[in-house]
């Protein structure tokens, strides 16, 4: 993740890649609590945190924030998947379920390196003028606001991809589509977001997250690697085993990425397609 500085640190610019969809009805949180991994019960009104959506055997079909306006009322700020799709995909087990699930196309998602003007943490808050709901992604590697808005930020190609790399440095998973249902929550290392809940009721693929925690069974999380050139997708090879992987690429931004690899792999050096990668520790502060 670059250090360098930006003119526009305060400026809002479009991220893209986000989508806003929203839960309403009288069984909206019942709904969620059923089908998310996340514990949305404990979730106060006015309150945000890192959640996802699995298949029934434990794989990720997505990581979103979700946002607890009251019980009846939630957001999901949906990163790298097709919203429609994915309305389509949850709306088939809603059955008798008196909820409308929805994609918000009239509302942008946007960034600066700035904190927030009134939320902070695991709070969000609405600023009237103009009409903007804002986030708290601070963490580690400094003040970060998302914000949803009406109004779309312009683009900014270059904070965009700093943007990014600050989601992968602080271990955010960024999962392409051929990346969808691949890894479970602990092998994305989303333990540290606190993305899932193994105390909570029923949900889909929550015996197998469940078991694999509860019998210490986790022997795969995420490693943050860095190069002098953009990394591509493809296995990780360790130094001391060249031919054989010890892993796949989950995730890049430029010249960084986030592996699932053996939890006890070493510091490394690792190589991707030929291109040597060294080990970064990754950034704490994001979990909400």
């Amino acid at each position: 993740m670059s250090d360098k500085p930006n003119a526009n640190t305060g400026t809002f610019f479009a991220i893209p890649g986000w989508s806003v969809l929203s839960l309403h009805g009288v069984d909206a949180r019942r709904f969620a609590q059923a089908q998310f991994m996340g514990d949305v019960d404990a979730l106060a009104d006015g309150h945000w945190h890192w959640n996802g959506w699995l298949t029934p055997k434990g794989r990720v079909i997505a990581v979103f924030a979700l946002l607890r306006h009251d019980a009846d009322h939630l957001r999901l700020l949906l990163a790298d998947s097709d919203a429609v799709a994915f309305v389509a995909a949850l709306s088939r087990f809603v059955f008798r379920s008196k909820l409308r699930i929805a994609h918000e196309p009239h509302l942008h998602v946007s960034g600066r390196f700035d904190a927030p003007d009134v939320a902070s943490g695991a709070s969000f808050a609405g600023i009237a003028e103009p009409a903007t709901l804002q986030l708290d992604l601070g963490g580690a590697g400094g003040p970060r606001t998302l914000a949803v808005a009406a109004t779309p930020a312009p683009e900014d190609a270059e904070a965009a991809a700093r943007w990014r790399a600050a989601d992968l440095a602080h271990g955010l998973p960024r999962l392409s589509p051929d990346q969808v249902e691949q890894w479970t929550p602990q092998q994305l290392s989303l333990d540290r977001l606190r993305a899932y809940s193994v105390k909570k009721g029923c949900y889909p693929g929550q015996e197998i997250v469940a078991r694999t925690h509860f019998l210490g069974q986790a022997k795969r999380g995420l490693v943050r690697l860095s190069a002098t050139a953009e990394i591509q997708s493809g296995d990780v090879f360790a130094a001391d085993a060249p031919d054989r992987a010890a892993g796949r690429i989950a995730s890049r931004a430029g010249n960084e990425a986030l592996a699932v690899l053996p939890v006890e792999i070493g510091e490394g050096p690792f190589q991707v397609d030929g291109l040597e990668c060294r080990r970064l520790p990754l950034l704490d502060g994001l979990a909400r």
